[in-house]
């Protein structure tokens, strides 16, 4: 698939938006857009393809860009995602991409791991520490389950600032294009704490049905994936994204949001009323 992103003159500036067709990616891709800034989306489907496995696609989707957007796939807790960011980080400076602005995790080890190694790399680097994604639970791997009725998680009641995927793109693209945000870390998290079952809650109220929230075992739940044939390295990560990060150690509120934008982030509630309004969370085979 052509690139149809990045229709640019030679040598004009440009943002390399890497995880591109992504949450919080596409989201940046758009915003950029919006303000006229030339975008070339990072990803494996476009050409010039980004795969962060193939160290040989790097460079040309750095080509003539001055700035990127790093996130890294799978997760930047799986092996070798911090040496791949330090790796990348090194070759982006070396290229003339000097304003890195990365997505990171909250009180995660590897995520800061990653960090340190891009900060090492002498850019302009902003590190944008991310709560737990409101949007799982309509673009990710929650969506069929809330569908379906019934959440099951080995999450007890540890509360998590949700934070809207809209909010972490207008940080990002703020941190793009306006100076001022070089050698900061923000915080990035909802205005409030609610746990699995609050989130799942909320939901069932804005999409005016029943849905249950069911806890379990951290085994039980990796029994349960692993029958369901998903690949053991993925069941690793989840397993540790609840049983690590969801930990109680993100129990706390940060002010990222309010101090790039100036404005309050954005309530989960305010995003289950307007993804409710899509019908996406509507009973599946429902008429």
């Amino acid at each position: 698939m052509r690139d149809h992103f990045c229709h640019v003159e030679a040598g004009q500036a440009i943002t390399l938006v890497l995880g591109g067709t992504g949450k919080t990616g596409s989201r940046v891709v758009t915003r950029l857009r919006e303000l006229g800034r030339p975008v070339r989306v990072g990803s494996r489907s476009v050409d010039p393809p980004f795969d962060w496995a193939d160290r040989s696609t790097w460079g040309p989707a750095l080509t003539d860009a001055a700035a990127v957007y790093v996130t890294y796939y799978p997760d930047l807790a799986t092996p070798g995602a911090p040496e791949a960011v330090g790796a990348f980080a090194d070759l982006a400076v070396r290229s003339g991409a000097r304003r890195l602005v990365m997505l990171s995790g909250r009180g995660e080890p590897e995520a800061e791991a990653a960090e340190k190694l891009l900060q090492a790399s002498g850019a302009d680097w902003t590190i944008l520490r991310a709560a737990w994604f409101s949007q799982n639970f309509s673009e990710n791997y929650l969506l069929e389950p809330v569908q379906a009725g019934e959440v099951v998680l080995p999450a007890g009641d540890v509360p998590e600032p949700f934070v809207d995927a809209d909010d972490i793109a207008d940080v990002a693209a703020a941190t793009l294009t306006r100076d001022g945000h070089s050698g900061q870390i923000y915080d990035l998290t909802g205005p409030r704490l609610l746990t699995m079952a609050d989130a799942v809650a909320e939901i069932g109220a804005a999409a005016g049905r029943t849905i249950s929230f069911v806890p379990v075992l951290a085994g039980d739940y990796a029994a349960a994936l692993a029958a369901d044939g998903v690949p053991g390295e993925v069941v690793e990560l989840m397993l540790y994204l609840f049983t690590t990060v969801l930990d109680g150690r993100n129990s706390r509120l940060g002010d990222g949001v309010q101090q790039v934008l100036g404005r309050p982030a954005r309530d989960f509630s305010d995003y289950a009323r307007d993804t409710a309004t899509t019908g996406i969370w509507a009973q599946k085979g429902a008429v």
